[in-house]
């Protein structure tokens, strides 16, 4: 699920509690939580609402919108059924406590040895170590020149990336990737 920015400046401090959708059907669940560029947002309740008339007034204030008649046209202006999603802040990414952990001892090196190791038995060459070496020596490079390097398209690339971001590794840029603390940390100890 995606949020528009004012959603993500108005979800932290509260003063956006609810979103609305249209979807074929819902793309959350309740009790999940998603993470954000302002990091996770909660899914406290999804409601399909039969139209735009069954919009509660408080959603005008809660949802963000200048009023009713603004609120009334984006829901009449979509496809799909409608819903009600009430949201809140969840805390930061816990990827970022864990990319800024580079306090590696030798069980966390091998854990992380496990893992890199199950992703690349289960591609057709290993990659991972590959594309942490290629990330640590091109920090801030495109995504598409690297995925060239590698001989790879580039959304296959950046999806191999985001795996090893997931393990705290890497961490994305305004343009390419860096390695994280952690990442470099596990390269040195690797090395």
């Amino acid at each position: 699920m995606r949020f528009t920015n004012r959603e993500l400046t108005g979800i932290p401090s509260g003063e956006i509690s609810v979103v609305l959708r249209r979807w074929r059907s819902p793309r959350v669940r309740t009790g999940s939580k998603v993470r954000t560029p302002i990091g996770l947002v909660e899914i406290a309740s999804i409601t399909e609402l039969p139209g735009s008339a069954d919009l509660e007034p408080e959603d005008v204030a809660h949802g963000g919108f200048v009023d009713r008649d603004e609120m009334v046209a984006w829901a009449d202006g979509a496809e799909g059924r409608l819903y009600r999603i009430e949201v809140s802040d969840a805390g930061p990414d816990p990827r970022i406590a864990l990319r800024n952990d580079a306090d590696l001892d030798e069980e966390k090196v091998a854990e992380i040895d496990r893992r890199l190791d199950r992703m690349d038995r289960a591609a057709d060459t290993p990659w991972t170590r590959e594309t942490l070496r290629l990330i640590a020596a091109r920090p801030g490079i495109v995504s598409t020149e690297l995925a060239a390097g590698m001989g790879l398209e580039r959304l296959y690339f950046k999806q191999r990336v985001r795996r090893l971001k997931e393990l705290g590794l890497t961490e994305s840029l305004e343009v390419g990737y860096r390695l994280s603390p952690r990442g470099e940390t596990y390269l040195e100890a690797i090395a």
